[in-house]
């Protein structure tokens, strides 16, 4: 019975599902300057860039090795294009934290704890 009551709400909502789909958005293409591609690339860059920079840790490490703020959003501004997009890309392939290190240890002990538990060894002698 609540089949019958179902199917006009299912009927009228494929309806509209199957005119809606059958309507075509234009699409408004036009000429893009040269220029304003490059200046939106950089413009990315160097937001990335400062972002990354934008950090508590970061500012007080920069601070700490008498490095100013203003000098460097200065020597950002100075970099050309290539410059700027090879920093971006190295900055974001850096790894955070230092090389991985630590988290290989906390994988290997994790490892051991999770056999130690199994029986598999015997790392923590049991009295």
């Amino acid at each position: 019975m609540a089949h019958k009551k179902l199917r006009p709400l299912l009927v009228t909502l494929l309806s509209v599902a199957i005119l809606n789909g059958g309507v075509i958005q234009a699409a408004h293409a036009g000429i893009v300057d040269t220029g304003a591609m490059v200046q939106t690339t950089r413009d990315a860059n160097l937001a990335s860039i400062q972002a990354q920079l934008a950090g508590k840790e970061v500012r007080a490490q920069l601070g700490r090795h008498g490095v100013d703020e203003a000098v460097i959003d200065a020597r950002l501004a100075a970099l050309s294009d290539r410059e700027l997009a090879t920093l971006a890309k190295r900055m974001h392939e850096a790894p955070a934290g230092g090389d991985g290190v630590i988290a290989l240890l906390g994988v290997t002990f994790f490892v051991l704890l999770i056999l130690e538990l199994m029986g598999v060894i015997d790392i923590f002698k049991r009295a």
